[in-house]
């Protein structure tokens, strides 16, 4: 009897599971692993650093030397190797704050810190377009949100007028430079928002650090205004070409977050090794101007074709380029056709981004040519002619976080 009971249960439990699938595939929503070829326009390796030989040389050095390939449990128990503390003072001086902690990724980071530092009482003025970790650590910390449109600061200021009474302590949260859309948020009027309505500031550095800023600190450093913000995050996985995030804070934020921030709590270090890798990435990412400039100029020259042939960028002047096609299917199937002309591009749709904007989401390195650009603009330019796609007026993105 238990077993037949089961065994519907499964069955039941199957249907559910092929159900979502099915509604995925049919709203062009499923997403399928697959390795990327041809030429890589979906990476976040921005100074193409990712093969470096100097990175290789650090982390076979680090093995030869004697450290080891794993961890063997949390930076609380066994796994605090002294390399890791090294590393921390050396990104607090690199990045110009008191202290640094390291997480495991920038996800675990953001989670562990909002959810740790934000409490039930207090309220977050959170930007529409802020990354997936931004909003999972908010709805941990069962605080009230006020999401305001995307980069609207008026609309952020309405906000922060309301009667907020109540509410212990004030956080704006926001990325610097955006995942989705590639343009800046305007930390000058955040910093001076935050001061004017007492709040406290947090600012996702993401895909700006190693980019912009002097030595590719960042672009709240770029801004002069490092010492006005009350935490910076530092993910490694992208400009860096390593894995984990570094948080930089006070060293009394430092403590606490030590002690309340579970993902840090509770998950083993990463090898001993990473941290000899990331201490080469920092001192190679501060001395990469040339590859910061040649960045620069090839997103500059690949928007400028872009806009020539009248697709739908956006406003920013990033490395990340949106090339917004508004339908799911639309988006999937450019990337499928730019994948047989040899460009690796992939899709974005919800729930990565609002309903309506689905977009490919280019995403340069310095290593890239204008040669290889100028090529495949002109194959999206093919693409769009042949499909006969119209041209279209970019969707707004005020979308509400859930």
């Amino acid at each position: 009897m238990a077993k037949g009971l089961a065994r519907k249960q499964v069955s039941e439990f199957t249907r559910r599971i092929d159900a979502e699938l099915a509604a995925l595939a049919s709203q062009d929503q499923l997403r399928c692993l697959a390795a990327i070829g041809g030429v890589n326009l979906c990476s976040n390796d921005y100074l193409g650093l990712a093969t470096d030989p100097r990175l290789r040389a650090a982390v076979a050095s680090a093995l030869t030397e004697g450290l080891p390939v794993a961890s063997t449990g949390s930076r609380l128990l066994s796994g605090n190797a002294e390399i890791w503390e090294v590393l921390e003072f050396e990104i607090a001086q690199f990045i110009g704050s008191e202290a640094a902690l390291y997480f495991n990724s920038g996800y675990s980071a953001n989670v562990g810190l909002l959810s740790a530092l934000i409490r039930p009482a207090d309220i977050v003025f959170s930007d529409a377009a802020n990354h997936a970790s931004l909003i999972d650590g908010l709805r941990l910390s069962s605080a009230r949100k006020a999401i305001f449109p995307h980069l609207d600061m008026d609309a952020l200021e309405q906000e922060l007028c309301k009667d907020c009474s109540g509410a212990a302590q004030k956080f704006i949260v926001s990325e610097s430079i955006f995942s989705m859309d590639g343009d800046r948020a305007p930390i000058s009027d955040l910093v001076a928002l935050a001061e004017r309505y007492g709040a406290e500031l947090i600012i996702d550095e993401a895909h700006a650090t190693g980019v912009v800023g002097p030595q590719g600190k960042g672009l709240v450093a770029a801004c002069g205004l490092s010492e006005r913000i009350l935490v910076t995050v530092h993910p490694c996985g992208k400009a860096l070409a390593g894995m984990g995030c570094f948080v930089c804070c006070s060293q009394k934020l430092k403590q606490y977050l030590v002690n309340r921030a579970r993902p840090f709590i509770f998950s083993t270090a990463l090898p001993p090794y990473v941290a000899a890798q990331m201490r080469a990435a920092i001192r190679i990412v501060a001395a990469a101007d040339r590859e910061r400039n040649d960045l620069a100029v090839l997103a500059a020259f690949l928007r400028d074709r872009l806009r020539q042939g009248a697709f739908d960028i956006g406003s920013g002047d990033t490395q990340i380029i949106p090339v917004f096609l508004g339908e799911n299917e639309r988006a999937v199937r450019f990337s499928a056709l730019l994948n047989e002309a040899g460009f690796g591009v992939r899709p974005i749709r919800p729930p990565s981004v609002p309903a309506g904007t689905s977009r490919l989401r280019l995403s340069l390195n310095a290593k890239l040519s204008t040669t290889l650009l100028a090529r495949f603009a002109d194959a999206l330019i093919s693409i769009r002619e042949r499909e006969q796609v119209p041209l279209q007026e970019q969707v707004p993105l005020h979308a509400v976080q859930p």
